[in-house]
């Protein structure tokens, strides 16, 4: 049975932007700011989506819908992980430094291209906590892709891959394996809990810099493979839910998890007198994976796809000095766009020519309805997948087969409506053809544009 909170279900109803509250009073100082970047959450695996199974349970992210306002098409960059933080980081489609896949970007790219932190004043303080996933360490101790290069001035970090275990956090050595842990530019040894320990190395960081202004970008692993919660979490959910399997039982402690994190941070932005002046951002990588038993319904797909459930995320964004809370937007936007939204929120107006993304602000303050009128998504040639929003029109290529839907009619993309609308997915072709022109190579393997082969024309849509 799936229970539905009555704001969000109106929300994630509407097709347009719901226009109820005036902007308040302009900030006076610069706001901290907070992006809370979650790990292959799954669309439903949030309980502020009516369509949430009866396990899920995220009180305190629910609590920033309440506090914020509610993105209801919001999508990543990507359908995987590390070229999202690349888009996130740099305000622009990550294909134009050659990122189009996980493995474009986890190896690293450009090391003197600017990230996110190198756009703000100096007067900000600036950490990565949790997963970085945008350069691996195999040249350390010289560490280019580390943090610390790319403009924060602390971290807690792993660098590498997608996942590293939960529970064994020794710093190892190449016959381990391991993925080390990273305080600054010191590889070291830590013991507890992964999630919890994100978790408490971001409120000491707010501890410690709460006379402001700071950036967090706390990026939680969670819920990413692999499959690991304290027992003693396990045993509670399965005693509450005896039904469910022991994989969801799992992924259900791990989200516990990282809601009571969510929780701290902004309980300690509360108690020391910070929330009302922090925009904070708070969404997830990219769609949930079927092998951790994710769940991403209403939409189809999982992570790894194109398909809605690949790459919408439920964006949530506050600010409350300067917009009200208890709001919803439909008007479709994306990761790129925090960025540009920062730069706004502290007066550096980004230059249209500078990113992709756009300043949310308009849309949070109740002062424009329209955002972008075309986005974008490309895998290099992996699989050939490439998509394309215009208004409520989304065409999705794989392998050379065009999928076409109206998501304001279609919104799980069950119906294929190309054949009878060719001219719209010819228009939606050549936008996308145009903006593909302007993208180097992959920078790591593969080719941007696919080419067919006899293997792989009969090759059905995946999911």
């Amino acid at each position: 049975m799936r229970t539905r909170t009555p704001f969000i279900v109106a929300a994630l109803l509407v097709a347009s932007c719901s226009v109820q509250d005036s902007p308040q009073t302009a900030v006076d100082g610069q706001p901290n700011i907070v992006v809370i970047l979650t790990d292959d959450q799954g669309y439903a695996d949030i309980s502020l989506n009516p369509f949430h199974p009866e396990d899920v349970s995220t009180p305190n992210i629910d609590a920033l819908a309440d506090e914020g306002v509610f993105f209801t098409q919001a999508y990543t960059s990507s359908q995987t992980c590390s070229p999202t933080r690349t888009g996130l980081m740099l305000g622009r489609y990550q294909q134009r430094v050659g990122v189009y896949t996980k493995t474009d970007a986890g190896r690293g790219f450009d090391p003197t291209t600017p990230f996110f932190p190198s756009f703000l004043p100096d007067t900000y303080t600036a950490t990565a906590i949790g997963k970085w996933h945008l350069g691996l360490d195999l040249d350390y101790p010289e560490l280019k892709w580390h943090p610390m290069n790319r403009g924060f001035d602390e971290n807690y970090v792993f660098m590498g891959r997608g996942g590293r275990d939960y529970f064994d956090l020794r710093a190892g050595d190449a016959a381990d394996n391991l993925d080390p842990l990273y305080r600054n530019k010191e590889r070291i040894d830590d013991e507890g809990y992964l999630t919890d320990r994100i978790t408490e190395e971001a409120v000491a960081f707010i501890d410690r810099h709460r006379a402001g202004p700071f950036f967090l970008y706390l990026a939680y692993t969670a819920v990413h493979s692999p499959a690991q919660a304290p027992q003693a979490s396990i045993d509670l959910v399965r005693a509450q839910f005896p039904d469910i399997s022991e994989e969801r039982a799992t992924l259900m402690a791990m989200l516990k998890h990282l809601d009571d994190g969510v929780g701290a941070v902004v309980d300690k932005l509360k108690q020391d007198g910070l929330f009302d002046n922090t925009i904070l951002f708070f969404l997830t990588d990219n769609g949930g994976p079927k092998s951790m038993a994710a769940d991403n319904a209403p939409l189809s797909g999982f992570k790894g796809s194109l398909r809605e459930g690949g790459i919408r995320t439920p964006l949530l964004v506050s600010w409350p000095e300067r917009f009200s809370g208890r709001r919803s937007v439909a008007v479709p936007v994306i990761s790129l766009d925090i960025l540009p939204t920062v730069l706004d929120a502290i007066g550096k107006q980004p230059a249209a020519h500078d990113f992709d993304g756009r300043s949310l602000l308009p849309l949070l303050t109740n002062e424009s309805t329209t955002h972008h009128e075309v986005l974008y998504w490309s895998d290099g040639s992996e699989t050939g997948e490439w998509a394309v929003r215009r208004g409520d029109w989304k065409l999705r290529a794989v392998r050379g087969r065009r999928w076409l839907v109206n998501l304001a009619a279609d919104p799980s993309e069950q119906t294929n409506v190309a054949a009878r609308h060719s001219e719209t997915v010819r228009s939606l072709e050549d936008a996308y053809n145009a903006w593909l022109v302007q993208m180097p190579e992959p920078n790591a393997s593969g080719r941007k544009h696919w080419e067919a082969d006899s293997a792989q024309e009969e090759v059905d849509v995946p999911e």
